[in-house]
Parts: structure tokens; C-alpha cells; sequence
């Protein structure tokens, strides 16, 4: 792959893809994350994916690998992989190809048609996950706050969505360090989600609209 799309694109942005190689040494240096279903990633400027495609693609061995043998256990633990995947990017068609090379990697693993309630759930899901927008102001490309949510599995085919800010989650460093005013705080006390939604499945997930969720929050 070339690591450059214009000259005028790397003057512009500082846009240089990262090699496979060198993804792979990268996320070695952190394997057994890489590898667990439910560790978190955050990519900050990702691009069309190099880094969230490994990342995903490493979760999904590992979903094969515990749940390869009942297909409900699967096909939803293989959703919770993609859930804990997130990506910041600066250049509208970046993030719409990331979006794009997430989605087929989740639809080749799990043999998934365009119109599989799976399909558009995980459609939903990075929408959501991947967001246009700059990591630096910690803003959308309409100039909002940007804010992630946060998927749990709870079993039997409900999943749980919690939203959180970016710029409250980024101050964590801080509030944790021993001389700072908040460090005898726990951090329960200080990142609070900005709305908790109720479970839903992966068929409420499917008739969700980008930009909403497929329920009120409470």
C-alpha cells in the first residue's frame, strides 16, 4: 500500500499511513490487549483503519477462538469487538473508507448480508465509534464536543450504552496524580456519563438512526 495519497494531502495534514509491518510491532508491544474481546482502542488519527483492522481482526480470532462454537455467543461477542474499537479522523473520506473497511471485516468473519439486522447494528455501532473530527480540539466537524459511547455486553443478546465526552475522559492523567487537587476523589465522582441508555438488542441497534440512539436515554 502506498503510505501517501497526494504530496499536497502530507503538506496540508501531515496524512502518511502507517505500514503493515510496522502495525503488527506495534500492537505486539501490547498483544494480550489486542487480543482481549473487551480492551478498549482508541485511535486518535486513524485514518482508513490500518491500526482499528488489525485491532478488530485480532479480537475476532479471539472471539473464534472462546465462542467459535455456538453461533448466537458469536456472532454478538463478534459486535462487542467492533463496539470497543474507536477512531478520531480529520479527513472526511478517511473515515468513511475506515468506517467501510471495519464493516467488511466484521461482515466476511460472520458471512453477514447488507440486510442481516447484524449487519446494520454494526453499521449503527461505528457511526457512533468513528468519528470526523479533530482529536487536537477534541471536536466533531460540525464544531461539537465529541463524545463516545461506551458499549457493554450484558448478556442474552442486550447491550448496554453509557456516553461519555472525550475532553472529560482525557482529563483521567490528571485527576489520578498524587499532588493533584482531585486525587483523593474517586474517579466515579468526577466522569459520570452524560446519558445512560436503556439495554437493546441487536435488532433495535439495526433500526437505530446514525446520530441517535434506538432509545431515550435516562
Amino acid at each position: 500500500m502506498n503510505q501517501i495519497k497526494s504530496k499536497k494531502r502530507v503538506a496540508d495534514h501531515g496524512e502518511v499511513f502507517t505500514p503493515r509491518w510496522m502495525v503488527e510491532a506495534m500492537l505486539d508491544l501490547v498483544k494480550d490487549e489486542t487480543e482481549r474481546i473487551d480492551s478498549r482502542f482508541l485511535e486518535p488519527a486513524c485514518g482508513s483503519g490500518n491500526f482499528l483492522v488489525r485491532i478488530l481482526q485480532r479480537k475476532l480470532a479471539a472471539v473464534e477462538l472462546k465462542f467459535g462454537r455456538s453461533d448466537f455467543e458469536r456472532r454478538h461477542y463478534a459486535l462487542l469487538a467492533l463496539m470497543c474499537t474507536y477512531g478520531i479522523e480529520l479527513l472526511e473520506d478517511n473515515i468513511a473508507e475506515c468506517r467501510a473497511n471495519m464493516l467488511e471485516i466484521l461482515a466476511d468473519y460472520l458471512n453477514l448480508k447488507e440486510s442481516d439486522d447484524l449487519y446494520r447494528a454494526a453499521f449503527y455501532v461505528l457511526t457512533q465509534n468513528l468519528v470526523h473530527g479533530d482529536a487536537l480540539t477534541m471536536r466533531t466537524s460540525d464544531g461539537k464536543p465529541i463524545t463516545f459511547a461506551e458499549w457493554g455486553y450484558l448478556g442474552k443478546g442486550k447491550f448496554q450504552r453509557r456516553d461519555f465526552r472525550l475532553d472529560t475522559l482525557t482529563l483521567s492523567s490528571a485527576f489520578s496524580a498524587e499532588d493533584s487537587l482531585f486525587a483523593h476523589l474517586g474517579k466515579h465522582e468526577i466522569f459520570k456519563p452524560t446519558k445512560t441508555y436503556p439495554p437493546v438488542t441487536v435488532s433495535e441497534l439495526a433500526a437505530a438512526t446514525p446520530g441517535e440512539s434506538s432509545k431515550e436515554a435516562v
